[in-house]
């Protein structure tokens, strides 16, 4: 049941149909055996036949069903497992990107250094569920998604989705929604036809409004890393694409702002990696947010106030891995973003993979680390010091002495960050900001905040960031827009 509000306080939140709770929590009528999102439009239930949950897998463990009128299921993540740094949370995001199905409870225990008894115990008090209901739920979701959007064969769907066996996926389906996957996909192709792209999926990345798909996107394409990523479409509607490594293959992933949506579309060689592909991606969009709650804090803020309330909904634009994120940011030190591209595009062009991609897709995946901790620093194109501090970054993540992954210990890996000769405060926070998702990350000496202070009509020696958190990561997003932003015409 919940841990964070009390009841009363969630079924008002259910009377009042507030979207700002979707995902938050899940509400459960004891009298039908649904459970829906506090927005759904149905019929207000009367307060005694509600129960709370903080997942939908807790609502799953009971024996409720999902909402076919609001489809709980898939409403974006609860913005708690980014904002949080703890053991739960940090678990929580290994399970959205597919640890449990990849390498069971017991490498999920592994991973934060606690035994499956105890994390299970963990997880069953924090959020009502263990973690293979954590896991199953999941899978359903992922399952549902393949069987509405695709045409992939059903009994492919089952191994797609993580399941062990087509009974298995059979007996989950039937549990989770109430009827078959034969079903399930019927009755999507009876409500409307989604375009297919060939054998790639083609989904909407589920939010919080407000959001501006676009800005993340213009940002990411000036940054775009050729081979690996590239841009193309207008200001407005901007199409981003990227390679993907994923446990199973490399792939690739197209991203569309269309009006307030993100369309994705992916290129899977294997289909197992659908939900690894597809948290990477809210993940570098930061699609879990809570915009809601940046704008309250922020908006009343003297600097930032104004930029906030013209545009409440940029998020941090992230990545898709860790250690390129990482590795991208110690070539970037002391130089322009220009400068940084063309070193970075060359070390890809050197020593970066070369996947099956389709036409005019980028072709390049960055290299990843074990080839870097092998190279010579003065091969890199960089001043040695740089070089250096880049190989032995490489060689820490390589060797599993340093996690840049979904469930890293943030203050742990700043500190393994700041141990390595030759990175410093800048970089560390930056792979806070961009790899590790830190809600709170701010980079004090980054030129572009510095620009973007001075543009906001602040002296960036004398603002104090720390009235802006927890939401500073945040602040830096305005920032960055403001030192983007044309100068004004005197």
């Amino acid at each position: 049941m919940l841990t964070h509000a009390d009841p009363d306080t969630c079924y008002r939140a259910v009377q009042s149909r507030d979207t700002r709770f979707d995902g938050w929590f899940f509400v459960a009528v004891t009298s039908t055996g649904i459970y829906c999102r506090p927005s759904c439009p149905s019929r207000t239930p009367k307060r005694e036949n509600t129960r709370f949950f903080q997942t939908a897998a807790a609502a799953q463990t009971q024996g409720f069903r999902p909402c076919l009128r609001c489809r709980p299921d898939t409403t974006p993540g609860s913005p708690e497992w980014d904002v949080r740094g703890d053991v739960t949370a940090r678990v929580m995001r290994l399970i959205a990107d597919g640890v449990v199905d990849r390498e069971g409870v017991a490498g999920l225990a592994r991973r934060v250094g606690y035994s499956s008894r105890h994390l299970n115990r963990v997880l069953t008090e924090e959020v009502g569920a263990g973690a293979l209901a954590l896991a199953r739920a999941q899978r359903a979701q992922t399952a549902r998604t393949l069987l509405e959007c695709g045409d992939l064969p059903i009994g492919h769907v089952a191994f797609a989705a993580g399941f062990s066996s087509v009974r298995q996926f059979n007996d989950t389906i039937r549990a989770v929604f109430g009827c078959t996957p034969s079903d399930v996909r019927k009755a999507v192709q009876r409500r409307c036809r989604r375009p297919r792209y060939g054998s790639d999926i083609v989904l909407r990345l589920a939010h919080r409004r407000p959001f501006d798909p676009a800005w993340s996107l213009r940002f990411l394409g000036t940054r775009a890393l050729a081979g690996v990523e590239s841009q193309a479409g207008t200001p407005e509607a901007p199409r981003y694409r990227r390679t993907l490594m994923l446990p199973h293959c490399r792939g690739h992933v197209e991203l569309l702002a269309e009006g307030g949506e993100v369309s994705c579309r992916l290129h899977l060689p294997d289909m197992r990696d659908l939900t690894a592909a597809v948290r990477r991606c809210r993940h570098l969009l930061d699609l879990d947010a809570d915009p809601t709650a940046v704008a309250d804090h922020l908006g009343t803020d003297p600097v930032l106030g104004p930029a906030v309330r013209r545009q409440p909904g940029l998020r941090i634009p992230r990545g898709v891995d860790g250690f390129e994120i990482a590795a991208r940011t110690v070539i970037g030190q002391q130089v322009s973003v220009a400068g940084a591209r063309r070193t970075a595009a060359k070390i890809v062009d050197d020593m970066g993979g070369r996947p099956e991609s389709p036409p005019g897709w980028p072709d390049r995946t960055f290299p990843d680390a074990a080839v870097l901790a092998a190279a010579d620093p003065a091969s890199l194109g960089m001043p040695r010091t740089r070089g250096a501090a880049l190989v032995a970054l490489a060689h820490k993540v390589d060797k599993g002495e340093l996690d840049l992954g979904p469930g890293a210990d943030r203050a742990a890996t700043a500190a393994r960050l700041l141990a390595i000769d030759g990175i410093g405060p800048w970089t560390a926070s930056l792979v806070a900001l961009r790899a590790l998702g830190d809600p709170d990350a701010f980079c004090a000496g980054d030129l572009g905040v510095r620009r973007g202070l001075a543009r906001l009509g602040a002296d960036p020696d004398q603002v104090v960031t720390q009235r802006w958190s927890p939401w500073r990561a945040y602040a830096m997003a305005h920032i960055w827009d403001a030192a983007s932003a044309p100068e004004p015409k005197r």
